[in-house]
């Protein structure tokens, strides 16, 4: 019997990589408390309240990179929890080790793929999704493993709490382009900006961010809310 089980499109480029030694220690001391991996084909509903320890805002963070950006954001702002995921391991450890060092309490590390986690969570259950910088799949033929396309919007649009934020930023103008048209298509969601938003002071500037500026490339953020 063939499998006739659609498979969904990947987003991402599984990546691994060499781990230092202080990438190392903190999978081994930090991981087992604030790691989780994402299996797919998993539905069994994430608990968010009991994964933190506490009732409070939630945000999720989609590709955070080496994690610099997500320690930042999360320790200026400890009245809300940062669950952040990512495939990339060195990341992984590198976010880990900037939760102990800087103590971190309101940050959770999950490994395996976004829309997999996505599809765990509860309806309404996010203050806000930042997508910042995703593989822009630049190719034509590879348009469909965006991250920011209808279908994935509408997962996102829908654990998102009514009033909560999708903030996406690129460096990519096609790509931008791209997710307004996708992001002003959504019916539940809406653009308080005039088009693209400046970017906000909570968003600090990232890496490769600024080597897109030293490149010539513009930075364009998109922020909607849900309805």
């Amino acid at each position: 019997m063939s499998d006739t089980t659609e498979r969904p499109i990947r987003t991402f480029h599984p990546r691994r990589g060499r781990m230092s030694g202080r990438h190392a220690e903190a999978m081994t001391d930090i991981w087992p408390v604030y790691g989780l991996t994402v299996l797919d084909g998993d539905r069994t509903p994430l608990d968010l309240s009991g994964l933190f320890g506490r009732e409070a805002p939630k945000v999720l963070e989609i590709g955070f990179g080496m994690g610099d950006t997500t320690a930042t954001m999360a320790a200026a702002d400890p009245g809300r929890d940062y669950l952040a995921v990512e495939v990339h391991t060195p990341g992984i450890g590198n976010l880990l080790a900037l939760i102990g060092e800087q103590r971190l309490t309101n940050v959770r590390v999950a490994l395996g793929d976004a829309m997999e986690l996505v599809r765990k969570l509860p309806m309404g259950s996010l203050d806000a999704v930042h997508a910042f910088f995703p593989d822009p799949w630049p190719k034509a033929r590879h348009h469909k493993r965006r991250l920011i396309r209808p279908a994935n919007v509408a997962l996102l649009r829908d654990r998102l709490r009514p009033g909560g934020t999708l903030h996406c930023a690129t460096d990519w103008a096609h790509y931008a382009a791209a997710m307004a048209e996708t992001l002003d298509a959504d019916p539940g969601l809406t653009n308080p900006h005039d088009g693209f938003a400046a970017r906000p002071a909570h968003r600090p500037e990232t890496k490769f961010e600024r080597r897109g500026v030293t490149s010539g490339r513009e930075i364009f953020d998109l922020i909607y809310r849900r309805n």
